[in-house]
């Protein structure tokens, strides 16, 4: 298991909606989806809350986050599943099933 800092982008859902992802795939804020710095595109990872203990299914579609102490942006949809929507940043464990 991989873990660290983590950060969702819940506010970025309305500017990027519909646009294209890296991986050629348009953004849906109510997908469950993530970026990821080096993770191949489709690759479906478990993300879990260390505040909440909640956990989200989540698939790689874009490059990012580009904040050095970010592991994994999320999209709307999974950082509301995570509990952590107005939170905006949480710290989170990455698992690659």
């Amino acid at each position: 298991p991989r873990g660290g800092a983590g950060g969702g982008v819940p506010g970025h859902g309305g500017r990027l909606h519909g646009r294209p992802a890296a991986s050629g795939e348009r953004y849906d804020k109510n997908g469950l989806t993530a970026a990821h710095k080096t993770l191949p595109f489709g690759t479906e990872v478990l993300v879990r809350s260390l505040q909440t203990g909640r956990e989200v299914l989540v698939r790689i579609i874009d490059r990012g986050p580009h904040l050095k102490d970010r592991i994994i942006d999320l999209s709307h949809a999974a950082a509301e599943a995570l509990g952590m929507r107005r939170q905006g940043v949480a710290e989170v464990q990455i698992i690659e099933p």
